[in-house]
């Protein structure tokens, strides 16, 4: 993939497209790099990957590129749940800059993690997570709310 091109890629996604900023699709071309990296050394293969080994090498690559402020940067990006990262792959497979297999969909992303427990939980103290994020099970994507989420208080 040619920078320039990849550029020219998001920027044309950008005019259809504006949920997501332009630093989303970088982090997700970044991630699709890593991803690729990780499985070529443990299979000895560069193959393709599924949605949910994307799904989970952007979520690795976010945490090592922005550590306890990846969610912050991911919201503000527009990012916010897992299908977001599909709805960007398709646009950018759209765009060329992706490849795809026929069995590739949209819902291959949806669903694998909350957003705050995946991006939150490896930098809060052990046992200090709320019942409902440490139950092992992803929420739903329609659930955008996060069991971390600041709620005011009362100041009396």
């Amino acid at each position: 993939m040619q920078a320039l091109r990849f550029d020219t890629a998001i920027e044309n996604i950008l005019k259809r497209e504006t949920r997501f900023e332009a630093g989303a699709y970088f982090l997700l071309k970044d991630a699709l790099d890593f991803t690729l990296k990780r499985t070529r050394e443990e299979h000895g293969e560069e193959r393709h990957v599924s949605g949910a080994e994307l799904i989970h090498g952007f979520r690795d690559h976010a945490l090592e590129e922005f550590g306890p402020m990846a969610l912050t940067l991911l919201e503000e990006w527009g990012v916010t749940q897992c299908s977001d990262v599909g709805d960007m792959v398709f646009e950018l497979i759209e765009e060329g800059m992706f490849g795809r297999q026929d069995s590739d969909t949209r819902e291959d992303f949806a669903n694998h993690y909350e957003f705050s427990e995946a991006f939150l939980s490896p930098y809060l103290p052990k046992g200090t997570l709320t019942a409902g994020l440490d139950s092992g099970e992803p929420e739903s994507d329609g659930d955008r709310g996060s069991a971390l989420s600041p709620v005011p208080r009362d100041a009396s």
